[in-house]
């Protein structure tokens, strides 16, 4: 007997889980961290750059986790990405760029939140399976960047 399980992503998590999805996310893309800013520090702007603000839809992090006020930037052939969390809590990220058009770093943005998102749900998806004592017998990356798990009730 078997099933199949479509997960949709819901981001609700500390700074750190953040971080850590950005990390294991970014690297895919060809982008590298720049710099992991302190409560209260504001990445510096570039003054000529094009920008475009993308704030990751179903996200929340949670304000007493830590986090209030962090950035993460990265960077790739002089566009950067700005991780931050918003006044509401929600994950935004912030595409600087000059050269670059406000669509074309919506694009990119988009593409680096999907990544984000879905390294940050494969690595819930897999801690959980482990807590409930479920062994993952096959795993791919389908074409599509899909990724499937076989798991297996013990």
């Amino acid at each position: 007997m078997s099933s199949v399980i479509v997960i949709t992503p819901l981001i609700i998590a500390n700074w750190p889980a953040i971080t850590a999805a950005v990390y294991a996310a970014v690297g895919t893309l060809g982008f590298a961290v720049a710099r992991h800013a302190a409560d209260g520090v504001t990445a510096s702007r570039a003054t000529a750059a094009t920008r475009a603000e993308i704030e990751v839809e179903d996200s929340d992090i949670l304000q007493d986790a830590g986090g209030t006020g962090q950035e993460l930037v990265v960077e790739r052939d002089g566009i950067r990405a700005i991780f931050s969390r918003d006044a509401r809590g929600a994950l935004k990220v912030c595409m600087e760029g000059a050269g670059c058009s406000k669509a074309e770093l919506k694009r990119i943005g988009q593409e680096l939140v999907g990544r984000v998102t879905q390294q940050y749900v494969y690595h819930r998806v897999v801690t959980e399976l482990k807590q409930r004592n479920m062994t993952i017998v096959d795993e791919s990356v389908e074409a599509d960047k899909t990724v499937r798990i076989r798991v297996r009730n013990s």
